[in-house]
This record gives C-alpha cells, structure tokens and sequence, in this order.
C-alpha cells in the first residue's frame, strides 16, 4: 500500500512540474509578443519618432508629432483639430495631389489617414505615402498614422497632424 502511495504522490508531483512548466511556457509566448526586445525593434532610432512632413507642388510642410509608441513607451496627445488650433492650415486647390515623406529609414509598413471636416470624419486612401485633396472647399484636419512592425508585434507608431484649407 505504501508503494501505491509513493506512486500516487510521484504522478501529483510530476504534474505539478507539467503544470508549472506549462504555465511558464505560455507566459514566456505573452511575454515576447508584448515586448519590444522580441522583435528588432533596433531598426528604430533615436528616442521619438522621426519628424514627417507633406509635399504639396515640389514644396515641403512640416507635420505636428502627436500620441506614439516608440522604443522607450508611449506618449498620448490631442486630436489633429486641437494640436493645430494655433496653426495655419496650408492653402490647396481642390484635387491637389498630396506626398508624405520623413528622412528615415525604414519607413513604416502601415499608413492610415483619417480627415476631420464639418462633415465628420472618414478614413481616406493613401497610395504610394500619396492622396488627393477634396474637391470641395474648406477646412481639412488630419490624422495620419503610420506603424512599424514585424507580423503581429509593433515595433512602434506614430500619428501625425496637419491641415488644409481647400480653395
């Protein structure tokens, strides 16, 4: 009978060790897709996003860095019509074709570009780090977000604002 037992208290213990070893196995999965350090993420440099900018007719417009995650954490802001109340929106004609660029490698592999009119808000269509201006005139807010990642882990992201007023 002390043999069963030894037995019986041999198989508890070893599935206290599966058990335990399962447990760290799946956290240690968590664990990597969370943290930066489990992608390569040393392609990012410097300890902010890099400064974006719009190209309209050969002419260069700087952006408004707003909310982004990058290597050492993340910082929220304003909505794009908030950040640029003290701004001057630039001045297009309808249909102008508008280019995003930065100085920096690598460039993010996921754009989105949300505007924010009187109308509301849509999400609008970038090509190539390319859109059109509306055809209608007024006043044009956006949000243009852009994300750096490897799969399903971000290596880091970062919205930018800027405005245009439409002729």
């Amino acid at each position: 009978n002390k043999a069963k037992n030894d037995n019986v208290l041999l198989i508890k213990g070893e599935f206290m060790i599966m058990k335990k070893l399962w447990f760290l196995t799946i956290l240690l999965v968590i664990l990597a897709g969370c943290n930066p350090f489990g992608s390569d993420s040393s392609e990012l440099k410097g300890d902010k996003p890099p400064n974006a900018f719009i190209e309209i007719d050969g002419k260069r417009y700087d952006t408004v860095l707003g909310t982004y995650c990058w290597k050492n954490g993340c910082v929220d802001t304003a909505s794009a019509k908030d950040m640029l109340k003290n701004e001057s929106p630039i001045p297009v004609e309808p249909g102008t074709k508008v280019t995003f660029g930065r100085d920096y490698e690598p460039m993010p592999n996921e754009v989105h570009l949300n505007q924010t009119s009187e109308d509301g808000e849509i999400e609008v269509a970038v090509t190539d780090y390319t859109f059109t201006a509306p055809n209608e005139k007024g006043l044009y807010f956006y949000d243009y977000g852009v994300w750096w990642s490897e799969g399903d882990v971000s290596d880091g992201d970062a919205f930018y604002a800027f405005a245009l007023l439409v002729k």
